[in-house]
C-alpha cells in the first residue's frame, strides 16, 4: 500500500510518516486501553471515524508492525485486533501526549464527547495509592460498558478492563470534564458533588488514590 511520506532520513520523520496520519495515534490509544478489541468496538472507541478509513488505517499499521490481528478463541469468533510489541512501545509516547494536552481539557468544545475509558489513560500516572498498608480494594469508573477498575493495593496502582467477576469497592461516575479536573486536583473531593460526580462504596477509597488528598 502506498503510504505518504515527509522523505526526511530523521527518526521522528519517519516515526510520524507511520502513525501520524489523522487517527493513527487515537486508534493506538484504544488498543493501548482495550488491549484486544473486536472491529466493531474499536469503532465505538473512535466517534466520528468512517469504517472504510478505519479499515484503511488499521491496514497500514499492520503493514508497518504496529497492530496484528488475531483470531478469538473458542468458544468466541471472528478477529481481534491488538498491538504488536513493537505497537505497545508507543506506550511512552501516548503518556506524554496525555500529559502535554491535559491542561488544554478546559478549552475542550462544549460538544467533545466524552468516553469513560479514556480517563484511564491520566489515571494510570495521577492516582497513586498513599496508604500501602490499607486492604487492597478495586475502584471502578463508569461501568463494564464504557469503564475500567483502579486497582489500589501494597502502594502500587494498575488500570484494568472492568471485570465481571470482580464487585468493585467504590464506583466512580461523572461529566467527563469533571473526572478530569478530580484526578488533576483541581476539583476537590468534597465538592465533587456540585460538579455532578457521583462515588458509591467504601468513603475511603478515592482519598487513598487522589493528588488532592496527598
Amino acid at each position: 500500500m502506498f503510504m505518504k511520506s515527509y522523505g526526511q532520513l530523521c527518526s521522528a520523520a519517519r516515526a510520524l510518516d507511520i502513525v501520524g496520519d489523522r487517527w493513527n495515534l487515537l486508534i493506538v490509544r484504544e488498543l493501548l486501553i482495550r488491549r484486544q478489541i473486536r472491529f466493531t468496538d474499536l469503532q465505538a472507541g473512535l466517534p466520528g471515524i468512517a469504517p472504510n478509513l478505519l479499515v484503511s488505517r488499521l491496514r497500514e499499521l499492520e503493514e508497518n508492525g504496529v497492530v496484528r490481528r488475531d483470531t478469538a478463541v473458542a468458544p468466541a469468533t471472528g478477529l481481534l485486533y491488538a498491538l504488536t510489541e513493537r505497537g505497545r512501545e508507543l506506550d511512552g509516547v501516548v503518556r506524554e501526549l496525555v500529559k502535554w494536552g491535559a491542561p488544554t481539557i478546559v478549552d475542550a468544545p462544549p460538544d467533545a464527547t466524552f468516553q469513560m475509558h479514556w480517563l484511564s489513560l491520566p489515571a494510570r500516572f495521577l492516582l497513586k495509592d498513599s496508604r500501602p498498608d490499607d486492604a487492597p480494594i478495586t475502584i471502578r469508573f463508569g461501568d463494564p460498558r464504557d469503564g475500567f477498575d483502579l486497582v489500589v493495593a501494597n502502594g502500587t496502582t494498575a488500570v484494568e478492563p472492568c471485570r465481571l467477576d470482580a464487585t468493585p469497592g467504590a464506583t466512580v461516575t461523572g461529566p467527563g470534564l469533571s473526572l478530569v479536573g478530580l484526578l488533576q486536583g483541581a476539583i476537590p473531593l468534597a465538592g465533587a458533588a456540585a460538579y455532578g460526580i457521583t462515588v458509591d462504596g467504601a468513603p475511603d477509597a478515592l482519598p487513598r488514590v487522589l493528588p488532592s488528598s496527598r
